[in-house]
């Protein structure tokens, strides 16, 4: 950072009556973690940067390598709206490094950036527009449950949905942080929601995604609720999901128009759609990465599980939208919001440049809804499934060269080895279910 660009950040930071700056960065998982630093101390990490054990956080490093440094993106400074105007606090996203000033390979914000740089090199650039869904339950002395705080339906008003006003909070919260909020509503299920914020670049979209569920957590707290972005956390009803539009341009023109095209795509837009489906089954460890993801992928509650692409079908993998022009993109409708979205926007832009390389075609598009499929009629058709678990989506990304490469060895260690961890403490477990079902009659 050029010493010009730190002295208008610390102009900047003075004259927003700053008390505390957090450095903010992201877990391998996903998770967000900060590291809080009185105001004094901000010229400090803009020059040098901060350093912490990385040896503590989640999928980093051993212990004999724990110097890990954390080095502000000014691009990224807001300030908290919702922290008290007496102790304003700011916030930067950070990326990492190792000893000797090396972007630390295990930093998902890092592979991210990377492969960005890649299709940079094909002239393309990637813009992601996530639709985050997300329930806000009671809290009962000081815990989160399962209790609803509303039993409003899809696109309700109060008082069916009584969460309205979180949501306006959230909202305010977020246009004070930069986020273009496009639209929010009631989800179909009791106490679900959704907030939609403009598509950009995939990197800021990425840091945005963390942004927006911290801030959903935060202020739902203030309400005395718990806002979960949990895949399933009911079962017999929705699970959330977090539907991601993705779309490259060229030239500063979407690339994925072509109107005398097949249905108005270009080539390039074909060939995305089939590298996406090609490796679709890989890119599910990452979109889905936890044991009740897959509790989600599955038949008649909306959330896609059959690798198709359709123009308008919702039952399909992969949508494209009816808008046209410069809004021409491709849905992709499995990842869930308790994914990493550096990661997971990584592996579908891998997946993407991938078909574009080697011209991957997709299949005939499928504009039936595929859940009344019999199984023989879906084999016919030749629409596979995804993967059914988190072992067997692991066992998918293992095979993946592409994606492997993509990830880094340091990545895909660390998610084999939570995969197998998670996987085995679920098989140990006993549950509830099974007491019921087993405990009276045997």
């Amino acid at each position: 950072m050029s010493s010009k660009t730190v002295d208008q950040m610390l102009e900047r930071i003075d004259a927003d009556l700053v008390k505390f700056v957090r450095l903010q960065f992201t877990d391998v998982q996903g998770q967000p973690k900060n590291a809080a630093i009185p105001v004094e101390q901000a010229e400090k990490a803009l020059t040098d940067g901060i350093w912490f054990d990385g040896s503590s956080i989640e999928g980093f490093t051993r212990i004999e390598e724990s110097d890990m440094l954390l080095k502000p993106d000014p691009s990224t400074y807001t300030l908290l709206p919702w922290r008290s105007n007496d102790a304003r606090v700011a916030r930067f996203v950070c990326d990492v490094y190792t000893y000797g000033g090396k972007p630390f390979e295990g930093d998902p914000r890092y592979i991210l950036k990377k492969t960005l740089e890649e299709a940079k090199k094909l002239g393309f650039t990637f813009n992601t527009g996530p639709e985050l869904e997300f329930f806000l339950f009671k809290m009962v002395d000081g815990k989160p449950t399962t209790q609803f705080q509303d039993y409003g339906a899809y696109f309700d008003l109060a008082p069916q949905d009584a969460a309205e006003d979180v949501r306006r909070d959230i909202v305010l919260a977020l246009t004070k942080m930069g986020f273009e909020i496009e639209m929010s509503h009631h989800e179909v299920a009791e106490s679900q929601h959704e907030i939609d914020f403009k598509y950009d670049d995939a990197l800021v979209t990425a840091d945005r995604v963390i942004t927006f569920k911290f801030a959903a957590k935060a202020l739902a707290l203030r309400c005395g609720l718990h806002a979960t972005f949990m895949a399933k956390p009911i079962g017999g009803i929705n699970g959330s999901g977090m539907h991601t539009h993705g779309s490259l341009a060229k030239d500063g023109k979407n690339a994925f128009f072509d109107p005398k095209g097949p249905k108005q795509l270009s080539q390039t837009a074909m060939y995305y759609i089939g590298g996406i489906l090609q490796h679709a089954q890989a890119i599910t460890r990452v979109a889905n990465p936890t044991i009740n993801s897959y509790k989600r992928l599955v038949p008649g509650y909306e959330a896609p599980c059959y690798i198709s692409w359709s123009n308008t079908n919702r039952s399909a993998l992969v949508r494209v939208p009816a808008a046209r022009g410069n809004s021409t993109r491709a849905e992709f409708r499995s990842p869930d919001p308790m994914c990493n979205p550096y990661l997971t926007f990584a592996c579908m832009l891998a997946a993407g440049i991938d078909g574009i390389k080697n011209k991957i075609e997709p299949p005939e598009s499928t504009d039936v809804n595929i859940y009344h499929l019999s199984a023989h009629e879906r084999e016919n058709m030749g629409i596979k499934m995804l993967p059914a678990s988190l072992m067997e989506a692991s066992a998918f990304l293992n095979k993946d060269k592409i994606l492997k490469e993509t990830l880094g060895a340091h990545v895909m260690e660390s998610l084999n080895n939570t995969a197998q961890m998670e996987s085995d403490a679920f098989r140990l477990a006993v549950h509830p279910w099974e007491l019921e079902r087993y405990l009276a009659n045997y």
